[in-house]
């Protein structure tokens, strides 16, 4: 695995590696390495020129890769930012509080969101690329995008989520976005 990867790296549905379940990683080498950061350049690229959205988080099988690795943007809330965290085997070990929906996309499904519930408090186990353990209290956004790369390891796509045709959602160029079903209407959140 090389370590350039690009946007056309990022597989969509419908491939089916998106619905396979991950394989855990026994031992962290340089090719785990190369593959997160891959991963990190491969995100940084989709989300060049896209003026409305950001990279928040990969997957290894959103690269092709059937392993259970994650990397994390390090600052959601800076575009400029282009550092990550790497999660190697994550896991959720406890959710907390009332689940709540709430607008989510992914790189792997182009310009579609969805309302997906998810818990807004989640405790999250795994390994950094070191092999050292990391713990981490997850909350608000971040706890959500623990929720939906961890789905991801499991072969589960957001969509799978979105109980309600009407809650799915493509985005415009215009930045607005606009109800996938011809019969809702016309424009979302």
């Amino acid at each position: 695995m090389h370590a350039r990867m690009t946007a056309n790296d990022i597989i969509t549905l419908p491939a089916p590696q998106l619905h396979q379940r991950s394989k855990k990683i026994g031992h962290i080498d340089d090719g785990v390495r190369a593959l997160a950061e891959g991963m990190f350049a491969a995100t940084l690229d989709w989300e060049a020129g896209r003026e409305h959205e950001f990279g928040a988080a990969l997957a290894a099988v959103q690269v092709g890769q059937l392993y259970r690795l994650i990397v994390v943007r390090n600052d959601f809330d800076n575009k400029e930012d282009h550092s990550f965290s790497v999660f190697i085997n994550p896991e959720i070990v406890k959710a907390e509080g009332e689940p709540h929906a709430e607008l989510e996309g992914c790189l792997s499904v182009k310009d579609v969101y969805g309302n997906v519930a998810r818990y807004p408090k989640v405790k999250v186990k795994a390994l950094n690329l070191s092999g050292q353990p990391v713990r981490i209290t997850a909350t608000g956004f971040l706890a959500c995008v623990f929720q939906h790369e961890i789905d991801h390891t499991n072969g589960i796509v957001f969509t799978d989520r979105v109980t309600n045709p009407h809650e799915l959602y493509r985005l415009l160029p215009s930045g607005r976005f606009t109800s996938l079903d011809a019969t809702a209407g016309t424009t979302a959140p």
